[in-house]
């Protein structure tokens, strides 16, 4: 009888034990910090922002198989149910003198896992009104949508520069005439999110368009890299007798279009100028050894690109410096 007294005393008590435990209050996760990053090229200091973390489906990407491209996505260890990983980065160029930006993020344009890049600037340190000009690699609303919120500028004292080509082609009441029928309520579409973007802009006399002929801007130059959009351009940096290419969007996955380069996305307006682009450029900045910044790597989205062999490439991220 003391037997089972003392064994359900031992139970009992291990259950009130149990009923503690689970009552403690559980330690939450914590968000990810501030999206920004710092990288010194001799007296300038780029600032890569965060604008956040975006997933494709892999059928934008044509030209391979679906075997194919889960073979390479396991090579990278980059296989994801979500889709293709892709970031969406902007970067800043401080020279000491003027702050420029270059590209601005989707903001709202594509719902709310993306728009952080406003804050994230303001957290990296500056203001939105130190901003004196942003260049757009070209008119995507994932690059153009962040200048400005409901009617006003973000960036209230910068000037826009954009290509003429790319300006005329969106913007041209001419050009959806030219498009399939299937394809016009798209292009009216993402038009209209461009005209709201710039809208603020456009009034206050703040855009500049410029033309193949006038391929300088102080210490930037523009550099065509056509097909992804027809005016699209990159933008080298020289300082200091070093130089950083934005590269804009000639390249959308880090795996794939690394692996295998002539791989184009649905995004691409000319997909085969595009991929001759970026087999153009990938060779040369290897060959170079190019230090490159590009908007939808991961990000940071500021490294290197590497030979791998005849067909294929490799992207090499900076390191980290503090």
């Amino acid at each position: 009888m003391k037997t089972l007294k003392l064994l359900f005393l031992t139970l009992a008590l291990s259950a009130t034990t149990l009923t503690t435990q689970a009552a403690e209050p559980t330690i939450p996760t914590q968000k990810q910090v501030a999206g920004y990053y710092h990288h010194q090229i001799g007296n300038t200091q780029i600032t890569a922002l965060l604008d956040g973390t975006n997933y494709l489906s892999p059928s934008m990407f044509k030209g391979l198989s679906d075997a194919e491209k889960t073979e390479i996505l396991k090579k990278y260890s980059a296989v994801n149910e979500k889709g293709i990983q892709t970031s969406v980065n902007a970067f800043l160029i401080n020279t000491g003198k003027q702050l420029f930006m270059v590209d601005s993020g989707a903001a709202s344009c594509f719902g709310t896992h993306l728009g952080s890049i406003y804050n994230n600037l303001k957290a990296s340190g500056y203001q939105p009104t130190q901003v004196n000009g942003i260049f757009l690699t070209h008119l995507h609303p994932d690059h153009v949508c962040g200048i400005s919120n409901s009617g006003k500028a973000n960036y209230p004292n910068a000037t826009l520069h954009i290509a003429k080509t790319e300006y005329d082609y969106w913007l041209s009441p001419n050009t959806v005439k030219k498009l399939p029928k299937d394809k016009q309520a798209g292009f009216l579409a993402t038009v209209e999110k461009i005209k709201a973007a710039l809208a603020p802009y456009e009034k206050a006399k703040k855009i500049k368009v410029f033309s193949d002929k006038s391929l300088s801007f102080g210490a930037v130059e523009f550099k065509p890299s056509f097909g992804h959009t027809p005016g699209h351009y990159s933008f080298k940096l020289k300082t200091d007798g070093q130089e950083l290419v934005f590269i804009g969007d000639i390249v959308h996955s880090h795996t794939l279009q690394f692996d295998q380069p002539e791989t184009a996305i649905e995004f691409d307006i000319d997909p085969q100028t595009a991929v001759q682009t970026r087999l153009k450029h990938f060779a040369q900045y290897a060959k170079d050894g190019q230090l490159i910044a590009a908007p939808h790597l991961p990000f940071p989205g500021i490294g290197h690109i590497y030979r791998q062999n005849d067909t294929s490439y490799q992207w090499i991220p900076i390191h980290f410096k503090d």
